[in-house]
């Protein structure tokens, strides 16, 4: 299995206190969980980002006001074009405080859930539909059990703001 994840963090001007922030080890364990069985060979990129910034990607993006928790941008090849890229994710590192402060969940379950679950929307998986939501929501409990985590959709633990 080659799987290629790039972890770039862009919190140094935000002043905000960013020290239960994960180390890139922790975000390829989380991805590579979830494309296990799933995909052989995947590139792809994990941005941590600021309110700032986070805010300024969810307006231009998805035309919503305030930062999100998880942006997904899958990476669309040209046709014939077999390349392993898979796409990008940007987590911002406040929202995901604040929720996990809100949920009363673990900072690193919730950061592991963002992950598997932008994960998830990389390799097409949606939740519009209530029965989509539902195989989604399935998939993610599953691979967060086999990370240790518990099942994040149990009371306390729904998603604000969802779908995102």
């Amino acid at each position: 299995m080659s799987i290629v994840v790039d972890v770039q963090y862009a919190l140094e001007e935000s002043g905000e206190d960013h020290s239960r922030v994960p180390r890139p080890a922790m975000f390829r364990r989380w991805a590579r969980a979830v494309l296990k069985g799933r995909r052989p060979e995947a590139e792809l990129s994990i941005r941590i980002v600021a309110a700032a910034e986070g805010a300024e990607l969810n307006q231009t993006y998805r035309h919503k006001t305030g930062p999100t928790n998880v942006l997904s941008f899958p990476c669309e090849s040209p046709p014939g074009l077999d390349l392993p890229l898979l796409g990008d994710l940007v987590i911002c590192a406040p929202v995901v405080a604040r929720e996990a402060r809100e949920q009363a969940k673990s900072v690193e379950a919730h950061w592991a859930h963002m992950t598997v679950h932008g994960m998830l929307h990389l390799l097409g998986y949606d939740h519009e539909l209530p029965q989509e939501a539902e195989a989604m929501e399935k998939l993610e409990t599953l691979i967060l059990a086999e990370l240790g985590f518990p099942d994040p959709y149990v009371a306390g633990f729904a998603l604000e703001g969802a779908p995102y």
